[in-house]
């Protein structure tokens, strides 16, 4: 995609330690790659309950990271300005809530899609054979070709029959869930990170892109007030919201929160379309910023 080309992930790792330290926002690595690369995990806010926002699980998704990122930058500013958004007290939010924010699961597949696959990965030639190409603007998968949306534990089964009728029965550019549930350690570092939350894991959104919807698909866990917060995204983002009766990625991320932890979470699928490439990401920030700073007091 246009949206890729100027993506640097050398300047990405730079910004994200930059970041850290600064007021008060703390930043481990929920886990490393397939190549090696550190996923880096950013955790605003000392409150006991927390909210988690992934960015960035398609390689091509880059854009997704940085809006992130500029979300932890406004965060630190106006939380240093003592400043009031949306009616809420950046300092109350923060002494209240936690929020982490993973801006980049899939930095492999992100490096893929923005730089090719260079000549000293050990991949290459594998990899090369599953996309067909060496133009990887479209590719999805992590390193290995293993989609991230599709491995988690959540109607993993039933994409396994979905592959097979398509042919996919290996690694591939997207659409390949895996060979078990969080066999990629970029899913099972998140997976780990929210088990250990538990019950102070108040919600979660996943960002892709997409047509401007958000999916709430929390089937036989579904409740009011699970329906009410999608609803509330819905207006601050001006996207639709869309209901169980919408099929869901098999082995997504969402439905995994939901099924396994219990928890409220929702994919919010953005829409750049009407965007230029050039003001993508500040438009796309806007768009979504009231949403990123009332959440965490919508559950």
């Amino acid at each position: 995609m246009l949206y890729n080309t100027s993506y640097d992930l050398e300047n990405f790792a730079a910004v994200a330690k930059e970041l850290c330290g600064h007021g008060g926002i703390r930043c481990d690595v929920t886990a490393r790659s397939i190549l090696g690369r550190e996923i880096p995990v950013f955790t605003l806010g000392n409150g006991k309950k927390a909210v988690v926002y992934v960015g960035a699980i398609g390689g091509n998704e880059s854009l997704l990271s940085l809006f992130l990122l500029d979300f932890v930058r406004d965060c630190i500013k106006q939380h240093e300005k003592d400043s009031k958004i949306y009616d809420v007290s950046v300092s109350y939010l923060l002494r209240e809530r936690r929020i982490i924010v993973i801006p980049m699961l899939n930095p492999d597949g992100v490096g893929y899609a923005t730089e090719g696959v260079k000549a000293d990965n050990p991949l290459r030639a594998r990899v090369l054979q599953m996309n067909g190409t060496e133009d990887f603007s479209a590719w999805q998968a992590n390193a290995r070709g293993v989609e991230l949306s599709h491995n988690f534990d959540a109607g993993f089964l039933s994409h396994k029959q979905l592959e097979r009728a398509a042919g996919i029965l290996n690694g591939a550019p997207k659409g390949y869930s895996g060979e078990y549930p969080e066999s990629e350690p970029e899913t099972a570092g998140l997976c780990r990170l929210l088990r250990f939350l538990g019950e102070d894991l108040l919600g979660l959104l996943e960002f892709h892109l997409g047509q401007g919807e958000i999916s709430c698909s929390c089937k036989d866990k579904l409740s009011a007030k699970t329906m009410a917060a999608g609803r509330i995204l819905g207006r601050a983002t001006g996207y639709r919201l869309i209901g169980p009766e919408k099929v869901f990625p098999e082995g997504g991320l969402a439905d995994w929160c939901i099924e396994k932890l219990s928890r409220p979470a929702y994919r919010v699928d953005c829409d750049i379309t009407r965007f230029t490439p050039e003001k993508a990401r500040v438009c796309l920030f806007e768009a979504l910023r009231r949403a990123l700073y009332t959440f965490p007091f919508m559950l």
